[in-house]
C-alpha cells in the first residue's frame, strides 16, 4: 500500500514537472514571438522612405501669449507671418484666462484682430477652444474659477458656448474648431484627464455649429491616437524628433536625444486609427520647428538652441512629415523664428520657411 502511494506520488510529480516544462516551453515561444514582432516593427518603422513628390501645405500655430513672453510685439510678428512668410493656414488658441479675466466679462479684442487680419488675406484658421490650448503651462483656467470640478466644467462649457456663438456666423476664415489640445496626454499643469468632459465639450460645439468639423489632437510619439481619433472629424498629431528630458536613469538625466523612429511609425498609426476609429483624416498639427532645451528656450545660448533646431533641421523635419503621407503640416515655432530674425539678427530659419512655403 505504501509502495503504491509512493509510486502514485512519483507519477503525479512527474506529471507536474512535465506540465511545468510544457508551460515554460509555451511561454518561451510566446516571448520569442512577441520579441520577433517588436523587432520586426522596429525595423519596419525605420525602413527608408522615398522623398515625397507632393507639395506640403505649410501652416503654423501662432500664440500671442508666447510672442509676448519672449519679448516680441505680437501684432508685428503676426503681420510679418502673414505678409512676409505668406502663411495661409494658422492655428490660433483662444486663451480662456485672457478673454474672461473676470466672471462674465469678455474681452475678445485680440482674437477679433487676429481673425480680421487673417480674413483680409484669405487665410484659413483652426480656432482652439478649451481649458487646455497650445503653449506652456498648457492649461489656462482663470484664477477666479473654482477648483471644484463641477463648477469649473460648467464655466468652461459656458465659455466655449460664448466663443462659438461669437464666431460661427461671420467668420468664414475659421475652417475647424479644435477642442482642447492633446486632451489625453498627461502633460502640463492641468486638471485630471476627463474623457466625459471632452465628450460634453464636443457635443456642445456640434450642437452650436453643425457645419464646421471638430479637430481632436494627440501626442505623435506617446499615444496610440485611438481615443482622440474616434471622437474627431479631423485628427491632428504632434510630431517631435529632437527632445529634452530631465528624467534620470541611473542617476543621470536623459538630456537631449532623438526619437529612434522613422516616418513609417506614423503610417502604422494612421492605419491603426483607420481600422479601429474609422478615421482617415489626419494632419500634422504640431511639427517641431523650435528648439527643445532645458529651461526657457530663448534664455539658452544660441549654440545650444541650434543643436536641436536650425534651418537644416527644420527642412528635414518638414520632409520627414511629408513622408508620413500627411501633407497638411502645421509647424511649431513661428514666434521663435521671428525672435531670431529681429533680436538676434539671424534670419536663416525665417528664410528657410519662405522657401518651404513656395
Amino acid at each position: 500500500m505504501k509502495r503504491k502511494k509512493i509510486a502514485k506520488n512519483k507519477t503525479q510529480k512527474e506529471k507536474d514537472i512535465s506540465a511545468f516544462k510544457k508551460f515554460l516551453k509555451a511561454a518561451a515561444w510566446v516571448l520569442a514571438i512577441v520579441l520577433a514582432v517588436i523587432i520586426l516593427f522596429f525595423i519596419y518603422i525605420n525602413l527608408p522612405v522615398s522623398p515625397s513628390k507632393n507639395k506640403a501645405q505649410i501652416g503654423v500655430t501662432f500664440s500671442l501669449r508666447y510672442a509676448e513672453d519672449i519679448g516680441l510685439n505680437w501684432k508685428e510678428a503676426y503681420l510679418a507671418m502673414l505678409d512676409d512668410l505668406k502663411i495661409k493656414n494658422i492655428r490660433i488658441p483662444v486663451y480662456w484666462d485672457l478673454v474672461e479675466k473676470n466672471p462674465g466679462k469678455y474681452d475678445f479684442a485680440d482674437v477679433d484682430w487676429q481673425l480680421a487680419e487673417a480674413q483680409k488675406r484669405d487665410a484659413k484658421i483652426i480656432l482652439v477652444v478649451g481649458q487646455k490650448v497650445p503653449r506652456w503651462p498648457e492649461c489656462f483656467i482663470p484664477e477666479w474659477v473654482s477648483t471644484e470640478d463641477n463648477d469649473r466644467q460648467e464655466r468652461l462649457l459656458m465659455f466655449e458656448e460664448i466663443v462659438i456663438n461669437r464666431y460661427k456666423n461671420n467668420h468664414p476664415e475659421i475652417k475647424i474648431w479644435q477642442i482642447e489640445n492633446e486632451p489625453f496626454l498627461n502633460f502640463g499643469i492641468c486638471p485630471t484627464i476627463d474623457p466625459d468632459l471632452l465628450d460634453r465639450e464636443i457635443a456642445k460645439v456640434k450642437s452650436l455649429d453643425s457645419l464646421r468639423p471638430v479637430m481632436i489632437t494627440d501626442s505623435g510619439e506617446l499615444s496610440l491616437w485611438i481615443q482622440a481619433a474616434s471622437r474627431a472629424d479631423v485628427f491632428g498629431t504632434t510630431m517631435y524628433r529632437e527632445v529634452y528630458s530631465a528624467r534620470k536613469i541611473f542617476g543621470k538625466a536623459l538630456g537631449h536625444w532623438r526619437y529612434p523612429i522613422g516616418p513609417n511609425f506614423f503610417k502604422a498609426k494612421q492605419f491603426l486609427i483607420k481600422f479601429f476609429a474609422n478615421q482617415d483624416k489626419a494632419v500634422v498639427v504640431e511639427l517641431q520647428g523650435e528648439p527643445w532645451v532645458e529651461g526657457w528656450t530663448v534664455h539658452a545660448p544660441l549654440e545650444r538652441q541650434f543643436e536641436s533646431m536650425n534651418a537644416e533641421i527644420l527642412a528635414d523635419n518638414v520632409e520627414f512629415a511629408k513622408k508620413t503621407g500627411m501633407h497638411e503640416i502645421y509647424v511649431w515655432g513661428v514666434e521663435w523664428w521671428y525672435w531670431l530674425k529681429t533680436t538676434q539678427n539671424d534670419n536663416s530659419v525665417w528664410e528657410m520657411v519662405k522657401k518651404l512655403n513656395q
